[in-house]
Parts: C-alpha cells; structure tokens; sequence
C-alpha cells in the first residue's frame, strides 16, 4: 500500500467514526459479505481453521460460521476509528467493563493481562487505558507502511498510558517497563514460528505455541489475569471481561503452562467462536517433516 492510499484510508477511518455506532455496525456487516466473496485466500484460511477447530460442526453450520465471522470481522476493521479517533467520554459510554479493571492499580505484583485475539482485542487494549490510571506496555508487530504504523502508534497509545514496543526489537525495555510497575497486556496465540515456543495441543492439533508469557510471569513473579473482549450486536457497544486471576500459573513447567493457557482459550471461543480471529494461520509452523496445513 501506498503512503497517499494509506491517508486516504486512514481519512475514511475518521469519517466513519463519526457515524452512530449501529450505522457502522450495518455497514461493517455489509462490508463483510463483500470480504467473504472477495478475500478468497482469507476466506479459506479461516474456513481450514474452522474444519480443524470445530470439526463436530456441520459443514452448513461452520459455513454459517464463517460468514457470521467476516461480518464481525469487517465491524472490527470499520469501528478502529471509534478507538482511535473517538473522545474517552464517547468510549466508556460504548465499553461495558466487567470485573476488576483496576487491580494492577492496586497490586503490589506486577500484572499480566491475558488477552486472546478476538476481534475486540483493541477495545480491551483501549479499556486498560481508560477504567484504570497503571500504565501499560503492549507489544506489536510494527507495520510495513510508515503511515499506518504512526496511526496504529498513536491511535493505541492516545491516553497517556500506554508504552509501544514491536516484537521485532529486544524483550528488554519491556521487561524493564514492567519493573518499573507497567502493567503488560498479552495478546500471546498467534503463531510466531517456534522460537522460545512448543508445539501443544491447540483443539487436538499441534500448535507453535509461546512459552514466554508462562516464563516472564515466573521471573517476574506476575499475577496473571485473563481478560476477553466481545463486539455486541449492531449499536450496543462492546464489553471487556476482566476474569479472576489465575491461582495456579504460572508454575514451573512452561510448556504445561502453554497447554493450559490454550485450553482455556478453546473454551473462551467456545463462547463466542464467531469473533476469535479464525483468518490467522494458527497452525502455519509445522512439526518437523509435516506437510502444510494450508495448502
């Protein structure tokens, strides 16, 4: 993409976030029975991810699925100009916050907060920002667009609070952000090739998964928080649930630490299967010697 497509983009972004949230919300559905006609190569990426994740559904009802996501999808692409544009007041009238937002306020520990990669995983990144004063340090994967990753900067760091780091540069000014009392929201599920990762159960099939958010949180002796955002249907907004810190992780052995962490991600899109982001090659690295997945 272009720089000039990138600012015409970015100004449609801001146009549309000045709509009505449920005029967006129709339009992103719109839009994304157009995606699912158009993005062939994502369509059929999330319907591969769907028939290995869900194979007990009929192939009628995933294709149900499938649609239903690339509408919520569309909604997530459309509605970042609400995040990223939109004033605080405007947001916590949208963001319905459930649970204890502010207990890396109160800790005496460190915090990581858990986060899978649902759609709304930029609402809850907003919400960390707005019901709760303890700074924040979020990893990113740094754009190849410079215009687009000087808007994702500041759209994801416009309160004050948050500190950017890619993943391409050293872990360190992270770590030392979180000593000096960040809080660290994690989105960790994505595949990210096997280094400091193992290949653990992800619904049945070996998945490259971290073991990094299980090890830092042991040598930073973290409290770990899970935390799982939804888009709510047409203008009602979109709630963040801050859940019950785990007791029990992390512990010793990262790599059981990883297939807990995905169970329970399993269950959670148990919950809402439609919104986890099914068009992400979830299952791309490989065990030694097998054949792709996505071929």
């Amino acid at each position: 993409m272009t720089n000039l497509a990138a600012r015409l983009l970015l100004a449609l972004i801001w146009l549309l976030h000045l709509l009505p949230l449920g005029v967006q919300a129709a339009l992103g559905r719109a839009l994304g029975a157009l995606m699912f006609t158009l993005a062939g190569s994502r369509r059929r990426v999330a319907e591969r991810n769907l028939a290995l994740c869900l194979p007990e559904l009929a192939p009628a009802a995933r294709q149900a699925l499938l649609r239903d996501h690339f509408g919520w999808l569309a909604r997530s692409l459309l509605e970042r100009g609400l995040l990223w544009y939109a004033s605080a007041a405007r947001l916590k009238r949208l963001i319905r916050v459930e649970g204890d937002v502010q207990l890396a306020e109160r800790s005496t520990r460190p915090v990581m907060w858990l986060v899978p990669h649902f759609l709304a995983v930029d609402v809850a990144g907003a919400a960390t920002q707005l019901f709760q004063q303890q700074r924040v340090c979020n990893v990113y994967t740094a754009q190849s667009n410079a215009v687009l990753d000087a808007a994702l900067l500041r759209g994801r760091g416009r309160f004050g609070l948050a500190d950017m780091f890619t993943r391409q540069q050293s872990a360190l000014p992270m770590v030392r952000a979180i000593k000096r009392g960040s809080a660290f929201f994690n989105p960790s599920d994505m595949d990210f090739g096997l280094r400091d990762a193992a290949f653990v159960p992800f619904f049945g099939h070996p998945a490259a998964t971290l073991l990094a958010p299980s090890r830092l949180a042991r040598s930073l002796d973290m409290i770990v928080q899970p935390v799982v955002a939804e888009i709510l249907p047409g203008g009602q907004g979109y709630v963040v649930r801050f859940l019950e810190p785990w007791t029990d992780w992390p512990t010793a052995d990262p790599e059981a630490d990883a297939r807990r962490m995905n169970a329970w991600i399993e269950e959670q899109i148990r919950r809402c299967p439609a919104q986890y982001l099914w068009v992400h090659k979830r299952f791309k690295t490989r065990p030694a010697g097998e054949p792709s997945l996505y071929a």
